[in-house]
């Protein structure tokens, strides 16, 4: 099922902070990295596992499940103008977005391990993805939902806590609030399949502890943003360091995720509606202007609560830091 030297699992963070070379090397190191499909074009996200495939590793693909029902178009247009008072006039988003979701299903076919986020796949797409020879796992971030995803088939569960950074994979963003550890996660998640544990993982210490608790493996991507491979920003890797505390926020995306605190989540949060993906697509171009002149105020700084734990290095070294053997 999910055989690892080193039981440490590199998280897909969608927007850029996951590339080929971060998840090759945490291959190479005895782990286990994940491309994030999230977002890319089907090329894009194409040339993405044509290169991991290349590299004579085991990779994995995280891929979006889709909530194909549109956001309120009101509670849109009201949080745009709100936008446009301070950042002038924003294109209208789509008020729904598949995200290519069966393009990247095809693509998908095959990779050693594919999982799923933000809901339930399609039962079919599951059952397609092992008959080709790929390890399935899915996201939850309750009890509840594991007992859901277990209906499904997949080979694994990756048991997402509120400590997590950046989205939460839960299937109630309007309830999430953020709590709760891993460790009380995976008491509580059936263990009928091998369980990965995710969020608030920053030490060697961390990651036993989760193993101890019955973790087939541990997912970190927060102790990875500094890695030399990953392609994290400038303003976000200089603010990993700033000591800053973390929020849950809807601000960016319309749905909920775990950043460090900046101005645009003290403006904007309270007033961010349940609207994802169509806040994301109008925040957009604010992100992109504030990246291109490295401001990070309003860019969504995504990170976990252990993030202070974080160090910059290759990401091998990180790797076999947290799993104990540096």
């Amino acid at each position: 099922m999910i055989e690892l030297s080193r039981p440490v699992v590199v998280a897909p963070m969608a927007g850029g902070p996951s590339t080929v070379a971060l998840v090759v090397e945490a291959a190479r190191a005895g782990g286990l990295g994940f491309l994030a499909a999230g977002y890319k074009t089907p090329d894009a996200t194409a040339r993405e596992v044509a290169a991991a495939r290349a590299a004579g590793v085991p990779f994995g693909l995280n891929i979006f499940v889709p909530d194909t029902t549109p956001a309120d178009a009101d509670d849109v247009a009201k949080y745009r103008t709100r936008l446009e008072r301070d950042h002038g006039p924003l294109p209208e988003p789509p008020l729904a977005d598949d995200d290519h979701f069966a393009e990247k299903l095809r693509i998908a076919a095959g990779v050693p391990y594919v999982s799923f986020t933000f809901g339930l796949p399609p039962a079919d797409a599951v059952a397609g993805l092992r008959a080709a020879g790929s390890t399935v796992l899915i996201t939850v971030t309750t009890p509840g939902e594991a007992r859901r995803a277990l209906a499904f088939g997949p080979d694994a569960l990756v048991a997402q806590a509120g400590t997590a950074g950046g989205h939460s994979g839960t299937y109630d963003p309007a309830g999430h609030d953020g709590s709760g550890t891993a460790i009380e996660l995976l008491r509580d998640v059936p263990r009928t399949v091998p369980v990965v544990a995710a969020g608030g993982t920053g030490t060697a210490a961390d990651v036993r502890a989760l193993l101890d608790a019955g973790a087939t493996a541990v997912q970190a991507g927060t102790a990875f943003l500094l890695a030399d491979e990953a392609g994290t920003r400038a303003a976000h890797r200089a603010a990993l360091t700033e000591g800053r505390e973390t929020v849950v926020t809807r601000a960016f995306t319309g749905r909920p995720a775990r950043a460090l605190r900046n101005r645009f989540t003290d403006a904007y949060g309270p007033y961010a509606p349940l609207a994802y993906p169509a806040v994301h697509h109008l925040t957009a171009p604010i992100r992109a202007a504030a990246a291109a002149r490295g401001d990070a105020e309003s860019i969504n700084l995504w990170a976990g609560t252990a993030h202070a734990d974080a160090r910059p290095g290759p990401a091998g070294e990180i790797l076999r830091t947290l799993a104990g053997c540096n």
